[in-house]
């Protein structure tokens, strides 16, 4: 009827400068999205696909964070680590839609880029208002269906044992190794879905971030290639960060060895990467 997250009960002495700490993060996560979100509806300045996205993005972000965060500090507030099987099935459906439809929405936010510095005539053309719907809604779409069929193929699945999970929240993974079923199919299809999800957006972000910077390289204005040189830069180290920690987390070998460490590369995407990468964007 309900699971036990030990990811940071292992930390007793800690719990309050954890709590201070994941307090802090969430309120400014939460704070700085929706003052970029109240800025991006009422600017009719800002009315443009780049600033749609963004928009989307702290959307997405504040969402993301508070399917996780709200639960680990009532954690380390009460001590209390329990959490419901429907809960958990719950957190663990919106945590891995969110987290797709950012590696989509992360994507065509660097399209985008690439079509305003790279393609700037036909730009107005290309990124139309019809065309930037559809890369959203797509975005969306894509992560919310992903995550319903592979909560689909876990629900036969059965839990009879022990129901200590060994994370800070319910991911697929620790869900998935406290199991009493025959888990071969689940583990693959998690598999297929990161690599889905992670290295075509990966390299398409990737790739246009290369021909945007060969772009700014070529600008005459000192003081312009270093300011877009910056924007570009910043932007792309969030978000490797964030691409690649979780393919480190889904993709390498379920090893015990790696399990601490894909445990902080967890907290990289899940809390550290969304109170930066909307305002590094912006």
């Amino acid at each position: 009827m309900e699971f036990i997250l030990l990811g940071l009960g292992q930390l007793p002495d800690l719990q309050i400068l954890l709590f201070l700490m994941f307090l802090v993060i969430y309120i400014t996560t939460i704070a700085g999205n929706i003052l970029i979100i109240a800025l991006v509806v009422t600017d009719q300045h800002l009315h443009t696909p780049m600033y749609f996205f963004l928009g989307n993005l702290s959307c997405l972000e504040n969402c993301y964070t508070s399917t996780t965060l709200p639960q680990m500090l009532a954690s380390l507030l009460t001590g209390d680590k329990t959490i419901s099987f429907s809960g958990c099935i719950t957190q663990l459906y919106f945590f891995g839609s969110l987290g797709c439809t950012e590696c989509c929405l992360l994507a065509a936010m660097s399209y985008d880029w690439y079509l305003a510095i790279c393609k700037p005539l036909h730009y107005s053309t290309l990124m139309n208002t019809r065309f930037c719907l559809q890369l959203a809604a797509g975005s969306w779409l894509n992560g919310s269906l992903a995550i319903a069929i592979f909560i689909l193929f876990m629900s036969p699945l059965i839990f009879c044992g022990p129901n200590e999970i060994d994370h800070f929240c319910c991911d697929s993974i620790p869900l998935i190794k406290v199991s009493c079923s025959d888990t071969h199919l689940i583990i693959l299809l998690d598999f297929i879905l990161a690599c889905v999800f992670t290295l075509p957006p990966f390299l398409l972000t990737l790739t246009s971030y290369v021909c945007v910077i060969a772009t700014i390289l070529k600008i005459p204005s000192t003081t312009g290639k270093q300011k877009a040189f910056s924007i570009c830069s910043n932007h792309l180290i969030i978000v490797t960060i964030f691409y690649g920690t979780i393919m480190i987390v889904y993709m390498l070998p379920k090893r015990e060895t790696l399990r601490d460490l894909k445990e902080v590369f967890s907290f990289c995407y899940t809390v550290l990467t969304p109170p930066v990468n909307p305002s590094s964007t912006a």
